[in-house]
């Protein structure tokens, strides 16, 4: 059985919003208390990992349900729509994909409690929630303010929980920059398809205010977390500088979808949009150590 399909049907170039979230959650976790337990940061970055291939998976099957990937798309190939994977093969490989999450999900459970009952329950409804089920977060405009809070502030401030058993604010001022650098891809590749699925009747953030507006939007996204940074001159000066090495992609990044109308360039955008997200980790764990 071929597995190129599968593969991008899992969005390989998402899984940094998985990712950084947790690792630097971990990060954080250590240099507020000197401890680290890898064995708890294994079972969270895969739970994370897993939970986001499995939304990739039912994006992929639901969107093509719903008509809203055609052959108009300026996007990557999606498996189901292009036909290289039947719904059914798509839905199933959704639910293995959460099932492994669901397996990671009780480790740390056993660990630490009904907390991660708390949070890992709506995290695996809203796989499929994200694009399914009676209200469909992508489909009212709620994208980004789902991706902000699960993938950023949830995200670092369970991984902070997971590692020491308490919650901290550092971990959601941390999470909220995480956040908004992951809502930039979501921005981005809804502006690129705006058109199409205005026609298709998914409200995503971009249909709903029109290109302008949600180009503003997205400047704020991208430079918002700097100015979030300045919270972190009351630890030390290297947490607020040393981040900032990011804006010199986001400048890039922004110049370009400012000036250019929603099209197939987005593309690239959106590569540079997770590589800027990985910049800001490594950089931000560089100035803790």
């Amino acid at each position: 059985m071929p597995l190129k399909p599968y593969f991008l049907a899992s969005r390989p170039k998402t899984l940094p919003a998985a990712i950084v979230p947790v690792w630097l959650g971990c990060v954080l976790a250590w240099y507020l208390s000197g401890e680290f337990d890898g064995r708890l940061a294994f079972y969270t970055v895969m739970g994370a990992v897993w939970i986001q291939i499995g939304t990739n998976f039912f994006n992929d099957a639901i969107d093509s349900d719903k008509g809203a990937d055609t052959e108009k798309r300026l996007g990557p190939v999606r498996a189901t729509a292009s036909g290289l994977l039947s719904r059914n093969l798509v839905y199933g490989s959704a639910i293995v994909c959460l099932l492994i999450a669901a397996v990671f999900g009780w480790l740390l459970f056993q660990a630490r409690g009904w907390t991660i009952v708390a949070i890992g329950l709506p995290s695996l409804y809203l796989c499929y929630g994200y694009t399914g089920g009676p209200w469909p977060l992508a489909y009212k405009g709620l994208g980004e303010i789902f991706v902000i809070g699960f993938f950023g502030v949830v995200a670092v401030m369970g991984s902070v929980f997971v590692q020491l058993g308490e919650w901290r604010t550092e971990a959601m001022v941390l999470g909220l920059q995480v956040g908004l650098l992951s809502a930039v891809l979501i921005s981005i590749n809804n502006l690129r398809d705006y058109m199409e699925d205005e026609s298709n009747n998914k409200r995503t953030l971009a249909v709903v205010l029109g290109e302008g507006y949600a180009k503003r939007l997205l400047m704020l996204q991208i430079f918002a977390p700097a100015l979030i940074g300045l919270y972190w001159l009351s630890y030390s000066l290297w947490l607020f500088v040393v981040p900032l090495v990011y804006l010199v992609l986001a400048v890039l990044i922004a110049k370009g979808v400012w000036f250019h109308q929603p099209s197939a360039i987005y593309n690239k955008y959106l590569a540079l949009s997770g590589l800027m997200l990985m910049i800001f980790g490594v950089a931000f764990h560089l100035a803790i150590v």
